[in-house]
């Protein structure tokens, strides 16, 4: 079970306890305003009412005892970087930063976040890819600039397997599951054949998946 300090009680915040609970972590949650944690009590381990831009707040949380620390203030870039400074002078393991622009992460970097998460702009990214083409039903930006896809495949692939259209090697992309009415198949194997109702999820570089789409 990894534990997870949360720093911000806002909107995205809220969501990442809430998500995190669901996945069995142990979760503090930390917040200057003790009415946005009233409704966050019954799924973290534990709530703290403070001011993290003061040292002796963030020294008391023990922020090393947790696996990772993430600040969800936004909508406070002077906050989250004062936090993001004391969090590391204090000797947390792992921070994780919520940006709004990239000038906010290239200083929340500097001043020690180990990453720098940008919701807005991702979620808008994340539509764009999805209404721009048809053949795209979804996408997850990851590093180093590989990207999961949901894709129809194409029509010359009906009725041949993997192996016969060599996608890898051809295509420069992994097929990791592929979705179909009645179920889904993970890690399909060379002999799978296609058909006009799948969708396959593909692992690879965007401008390879591009190319196929």
């Amino acid at each position: 079970m990894k534990s997870i300090l949360v720093i911000g009680a806002g909107k995205f915040g809220h969501y990442l306890c809430r998500f995190l609970s669901t996945r069995e972590c142990d979760v503090m949650i930390v917040d200057e305003n003790e009415e946005k944690l009233s409704d966050l009590l019954n799924q973290v381990a534990s709530a703290k009412v403070g001011d993290c831009t003061r040292r002796d707040v963030v020294e008391s949380l023990g922020v090393n005892d947790f696996d990772d620390a993430v600040v969800c203030l936004p909508e406070n870039f002077q906050n989250s970087l004062q936090i993001v400074d004391l969090l590391q002078e204090c000797g947390a393991r792992r921070i994780t930063a919520v940006a709004s622009t990239d000038i906010q992460a290239k200083f929340l970097a500097r001043s020690g976040a180990s990453e720098v998460v940008f919701p807005d702009r991702d979620r808008a990214e994340r539509l764009a890819v999805a209404v721009s083409d048809d053949a795209v039903f979804d996408f997850l930006k990851l590093s180093d600039g590989y990207a999961i896809y949901e894709i129809v495949p194409p029509k010359r692939w009906m009725g041949q397997t993997i192996l016969d259209v060599d996608v890898r090697r051809k295509y420069n992309v992994n097929i990791i599951a592929i979705k179909t009415p009645s179920g889904h198949v993970l890690l399909p194997t060379p002999d799978y054949v296609f058909n006009q109702n799948d969708h396959l999820m593909v692992f690879g570089k965007a401008p390879a998946i591009g190319k196929l789409v």
